[in-house]
């Protein structure tokens, strides 16, 4: 089985994680397809840690760690508290690419709140391009932290913002020759970059309000795999199945006329910026009224259902089909045919 650029295929993760073994009871949640966090207990509190590379960008790829290893303690309920980042240069690198990247690393952290307590730098024959690698350590009260586990049966699936934020912005800044021959036009480009600003690809603002009253019983952030990976890897990790109606599935103007330009499925596009949570019905019903009062879109796009339903999605067609596991992230596959 020879492996292309991207995640690992979610079975051979799972079947690969099964030896791994916990020597310290102070571990409750140690590797897990489907949770991007470990939990460790400390007494009044569990402190959540999470590890995230950038590989599909060198523009800003400080910036994109910090952010995207955030989001994974985020969606536990978790406060992003310490960060350290790797970082591997390639031979060449000059003064001023190292130091322009960590401006970006500390206007990043200070965004975020995050202390950078150290790390790792090298450069290295075995990269050619600079790659940023974080590991991110926060806080949360035990009664209060939320796992991808908890989705219940019956629980309706919402989706913030649309998608997919962080995949547009990528492919407006690295392909947009590519884009413009396609017929697509400069303004769009222009408004698909600045998604990393505005709506931005945090979920923290998501995630607080989400928090604020609502019984959530479980988050997560679609990233490389886009939103299709990502309900399968909260399904893998609640053991449960799931039904969800592309219809209802919001995708951004700008992504899907840069998709269609460049024959991509938005569906398999690294989506950050988006929030999955599953809460009882009535509890999503509020919720998505209260994003919608303060400007966010939200919407239900699904519900979650016994395992033995399995991963359906109803198509824009009205086909119900298993929804698709995307072999790689979109991103990646174009990339890599294109370059």
């Amino acid at each position: 089985m020879n492996l292309k650029a991207g995640k690992l295929p979610i079975e051979l993760l799972k079947n690969s994680l099964e030896i791994a073994r916990v020597y310290d009871k102070r571990v409750l949640l140690g590797p897990k397809v489907g949770e991007d966090a470990a939990l460790l207990d400390f007494g009044d509190r569990l402190l959540v840690i999470a590890s995230d590379p950038v590989t599909f960008t060198t523009d800003n790829a400080a910036w994109y760690m910090a952010h995207v290893n955030a989001n994974d303690l985020y969606v536990t309920g978790a406060k992003p508290m310490w960060l350290m980042a790797t970082v591997l240069l390639p031979v060449g690198t000059s003064k001023n690419q190292i130091e322009s990247a960590f401006i970006q690393l500390h206007n990043a952290c200070e965004e975020i709140g995050v202390s950078l307590i150290g790390g790792h730098t090298e450069i290295t024959e075995g990269v050619s391009k600079i790659i940023f690698s974080g590991t991110i350590i926060g806080e949360v009260e035990k009664e209060k932290v939320i796992l991808s586990s908890g989705a219940s049966e019956g629980d309706s699936i919402v989706l913030t913002r649309g998608i997919a934020i962080e995949g547009t912005a990528i492919l407006a800044k690295e392909a947009e020759q590519q884009i413009l021959a396609n017929g697509v036009d400069k303004e769009t480009i222009v408004r698909a970059r600045n998604l990393l600003v505005k709506p931005g690809i945090s979920v923290k603002e998501d995630v607080e309000i989400a928090m604020s009253g609502y019984n959530v019983n479980s988050m997560h952030d679609p990233t490389e795999g886009g939103i299709s990976s990502a309900l399968l890897e909260l399904a893998t990790a609640a053991n449960v199945g799931f039904q969800v109606d592309q219809k209802l599935i919001p995708v951004l103007p700008e992504c899907r006329e840069i998709s269609d330009a460049l024959s991509i499925d938005p569906m398999g596009l690294i989506s950050s910026g988006s929030l999955i949570i599953t809460l009882p019905e009535d509890d999503a019903r509020r919720l998505v009224l209260k994003y919608q009062n303060l400007g966010i879109y939200a919407c239900v796009i699904g519900k979650i259902l016994p395992v033995s339903h399995g991963c359906k999605m109803t198509t824009s067609n009205g086909f119900l089909k298993n929804i698709v596991q995307f072999e790689r992230d979109e991103l990646a596959r174009y990339f890599s045919n294109n370059h």
